[in-house]
């Protein structure tokens, strides 16, 4: 993300109110404004043909299948892009870009198939059992496996640092979506439902189909290299490991939740739990915000001091390095804290907004009860992936995962204890995981700072370790007298 720091960097250094607004503006599109668009599209498009007048279970059928399609794409991407990125970022400084649609091609056949090995039984289960039509359910597994490439496919163009290019595609997409689905529902006929779940699959298919191809116009060689790709699995599996206990720590607490009384079985296959998921989606857009901060402000700010602790490295002294460490790190401390400071005015904002205007909308009862706790939660758990971030800086693998571990298990077993608790404490297990998380992560960083010169300069290695036979331990041979006439 330091190309992201450069460009705004450049914006603000302007130092004017409409650079500010830029700036702000730039920083939401490329990093909140796909999730906005596709939800403003599918609520837009359920005004545009009076979604409501359906009937109840196919309202709920048509919300559980879009819900499942983000959530277990979302799962089934997150093994493997991190390790990837890693690959495609590591071929790029060394100028082998060739070995990127390699890189891709493979990647993108595990993501699938651990997808279709998810999703196939799960299809088959909702039409058998659930006795839901076949053409409803080939088109929702149709948009899954579309979202799937969609994941997938950004994971590249955000190395590229084309963050604008993938907020066009979702855009183009989303607005292929929504005429598709007025023609439909007007001109064909269709079904309400139908023809949103089916403009919609259109419209991310779109996307994934724009996504693909501009991987391709970056990257035209192929060198057919698909071996160093699956050893940077066995190399870099703490990649793996953290960024799914990652995403699966973000929505482990709804799973407990679907097991309790309260949840919602939609035609024998779908489960939820509408009270709490509706509170978990507000408490995420409470603090949301977060991410913006983060690319604005502290990478933007700390990518210099890094920068210059690097070039100190390289060929300063030893006052000059310790300096830009000392440096580097009370810049990392003040931007954790202002991260803090300002998304926490902004979280307790829109907490009272949601408070006073959600109730007038028909958001009550159940769902305002769980919701505070809930943005508690997210409120930390933000915080939490900025100090992961920050890990990934340092390379601290093993502290990495030990952050999302925790979170993610703390949360688990927290979330089944408050299940048994009264509802304004539902989201308790989010608060506790994520607390847990952010502690692991800020001692790691200690750590780090620490022992910092012993990670720079002890770790390396003067000969390249290999396997291979092991050589003879002859060093020298005196030859006889008698040798050496023979020589002659």
């Amino acid at each position: 993300m330091a190309g992201v720091g450069v460009k705004l960097n450049r914006i603000f250094e302007k130092k004017s109110i409409a650079a500010d607004m830029l700036g702000f503006v730039y920083s939401v599109v490329i990093t909140v404004a796909p999730m906005i668009l596709i939800i403003a599209n599918i609520l837009l498009i359920g005004w545009a043909l009076d979604f409501n007048q359906e009937s109840y279970l196919t309202r709920e059928l048509f919300s559980c299948t879009i819900l499942y399609t983000f959530i277990f794409s979302l799962l089934v991407v997150s093994p493997f892009n991190a390790v990837l990125s890693k690959y495609m970022q590591d071929a790029i400084y060394a100028e082998r870009y060739e070995d990127i649609l390699p890189c891709y091609y493979i990647g993108l056949l595990m993501t699938m198939v651990l997808g279709c090995l998810l999703g196939i039984p799960f299809c088959l289960w909702e039409h058998i059992v659930g006795g839901v039509e076949v053409y409803y359910v080939f088109t929702g597994f149709c948009a899954y496996i579309s979202m799937i490439l969609v994941f997938y496919s950004m994971v590249y163009l955000s190395i590229c640092k084309d963050y604008e290019k993938i907020s066009i595609f979702f855009f183009l997409g989303m607005a292929v979506a929504f005429v598709l689905a007025l023609f439909l529902r007007y001109r064909r006929g269709w079904d309400i439902a139908y023809s949103m779940l089916f403009s919609l699959t259109i419209g991310f298919l779109t996307i994934g189909i724009l996504e693909f191809a501009a991987v391709k116009r970056y990257f035209s060689r192929n060198s057919s290299r698909f071996l160093p790709v699956l050893k940077y699995f066995v190399k870099w599996w703490p990649l793996v490991v953290t960024n799914f206990c990652y995403i699966l720590g973000l929505y482990i607490h709804n799973f407990v939740f679907w097991t309790s009384d309260a949840r919602m079985v939609i035609v024998n296959s779908f489960v939820c739990n509408q009270p709490y998921d509706m509170a978990t989606c507000l408490a995420m857009f409470t603090n949301i915000s977060a991410t913006v901060i983060f690319i604005t402000h502290v990478e933007m700010h700390f990518h210099e001091k890094y920068k210059l602790y690097s070039e100190a490295v390289i060929g300063g002294k030893k006052s000059d390095i310790e300096s830009a460490k000392r440096r580097m790190f009370r810049q990392l401390g003040n931007e954790l804290m202002n991260l803090m400071r300002v998304q926490f005015i902004i979280s307790v904002v829109i907490y009272l907004l949601c408070i006073v205007i959600l109730p007038q909308f028909g958001f009550a009862g159940s769902v305002m009860q769980i919701y505070p706790c809930l943005a508690a939660g997210y409120f930390i758990l933000f915080l939490m992936y900025a100090a992961i971030l920050f890990l990934y800086y340092y390379n601290d693998m093993a502290g990495a995962v030990m952050t999302t571990m925790s979170f993610c298990g703390v949360t688990l077993l927290c979330s089944i204890f408050s299940m048994r608790l009264p509802e304004i404490w539902y989201g308790l297990g989010v608060v506790l995981g994520s607390f847990t998380g952010w502690t692991v992560a800020y001692m790691r960083l200690r750590w780090v700072e620490r022992h910092l010169d012993t990670h720079v300069f002890c770790q390396g290695m003067l000969l390249k370790q290999e396997r291979a036979p092991k050589p003879s331990g002859l060093v020298y041979r005196l030859q006889t007298g008698e040798t050496k006439k023979r020589s002659i």
